[in-house]
């Protein structure tokens, strides 16, 4: 007669955190936000708390409008939350369409087309 099989180890990042929970689980395997191009730089700020009305938004959801009660980029964020970009800009996404956060994008850095420009500082470069 064989011994019984010890049962699986359940593996743990660290005693504290508990077992890891996927991104994609977060996200319920969603890969884009519904709404929002969600720039590393994107300011957020929440614009209003969550209610009961709010369903279907989970404890990630939660603890981005706590955190975007003062303005922090979408890279804070992220960063606050110990969650990859890509969650983050779908979570943020979900709560832009329900009106809870406002996202502030960055304005878009001139592109210079005119040659005159370039000219101008070289003959000044060259003027020195």
């Amino acid at each position: 007669m064989t011994a019984p099989e010890d049962p699986p180890e359940v593996h743990w990042v660290d005693e504290q955190a508990g077992p890891v929970v996927r991104p994609y689980a977060v996200t319920r395997g969603r890969a884009r936000p519904v709404t929002g191009r969600f720039d590393l730089i994107s300011q957020v700020t929440a614009v209003r708390r969550v209610t009961g009305r709010d369903i279907g938004l989970g404890p990630e959801h939660l603890a981005i409008v706590t955190l975007c009660q003062r303005r922090l980029s979408v890279a804070e964020v992220a960063a606050h939350l110990d969650l990859p970009l890509g969650t983050v800009r779908v979570l943020l996404g979900d709560l832009l369409e329900r009106h809870i956060v406002r996202v502030v994008e960055p304005r878009p850095t001139p592109v210079l087309t005119d040659d005159r420009i370039f000219e101008q500082v070289i003959n000044g470069l060259r003027a020195l």
